[in-house]
């Protein structure tokens, strides 16, 4: 039986990636990154699987941005997944959701501050198509188990497990880089959130901050450590993201970096 996340890594390439803008802002700037991360993961020989939200149900505050919506957000999805013939991720939010993303999304991924929502994970879990799950951050890295466990028993064993971070006081995330090694012991492929992973959670107040600085240190740390995967939110202009600029990578930076992880990657076999 073939399963999307072993047949990506069957192949041994330095990691996968799943990338993009935090949500979609507009058809054009959405485009305009899909097509710029095709070109260079093409050129870098790196799986690429493209991530945007239609809806941003869990922002800070009631004023912030959204998104298009789940109607809208999925005709953008669906037409730059047509035209780029690109593999495309996004979430749900409710379980009623899952049977009509599916017709556009090859993926389905569950946020973190939902990933304990059993019915959730089981409608995403019931459309057959590989779910990416990512681990809460209020989580340890052993109790992604009993998610596992729950999706499981839909009969779709698809699964991958993202690390975001866990939570570490007030406003702020660390990454117990123990976890890489304790997932996969889970029989399940990992990847890394690293622009999450910088966030800082209600740090503005009214929004999440960030240090995207850090980005490429927690990046070079976590593929020696093992994970399959990369999750990278990235944006033309990040200072003018409607969503997560703070913690989002400048696009005209993606290719110098990834290149980077590359030679992280072989170094450490």
């Amino acid at each position: 039986m073939s399963n999307y996340f072993v047949d990506l890594i069957k192949g041994k390439p330095a990691f996968f990636l799943i990338a993009g803008p935090c949500v979609i802002e507009n058809y054009e700037t959405t485009f305009l990154v899909a097509e710029h991360l095709k070109k260079v993961t093409s050129k870098l020989n790196i799986p690429f699987i493209f991530k945007s939200s239609f809806d941003k149900a869990n922002r800070t505050s009631i004023h912030s941005f959204r998104g298009p919506g789940f109607e809208q957000g999925l005709k953008i999805l669906g037409s730059i997944k047509n035209k780029l013939n690109v593999p495309i991720i996004s979430d749900i939010h409710l379980p009623d959701q899952a049977k009509e993303a599916v017709k556009v999304l090859d993926i389905i991924q569950i946020p973190a501050f939902l990933c304990r929502q059993t019915d959730l994970i089981m409608a995403a879990c019931n459309t057959g198509k590989p779910v990416n799950i990512k681990k809460g951050q209020f989580l340890s890295p052993l109790e992604c188990k009993n998610i596992l466990n729950k999706a499981k028993e839909s009969g779709n064993t698809d699964i991958c497990i993202t690390e975001r971070g866990s939570s570490f006081g007030y406003n702020n995330l660390v990454v117990d880089f123990r976890s890489f090694p304790i997932i996969k012991s889970l029989d399940s492929p990992v990847i890394f959130d690293a622009t999450h992973s910088v966030q800082l959670p209600g740090g503005a107040t009214d929004s999440s901050a960030g240090e995207r600085q850090f980005v490429p240190t927690l990046s070079k740390a976590a593929i020696a450590a093992g994970a399959d995967g990369l999750f990278i939110e990235t944006h033309p202009d990040p200072d003018k993201a409607l969503c997560d600029g703070p913690n989002s990578m400048p696009l005209k930076d993606m290719e110098d970096f990834l290149s980077t992880l590359i030679a992280v990657k072989k170094a450490v076999g």
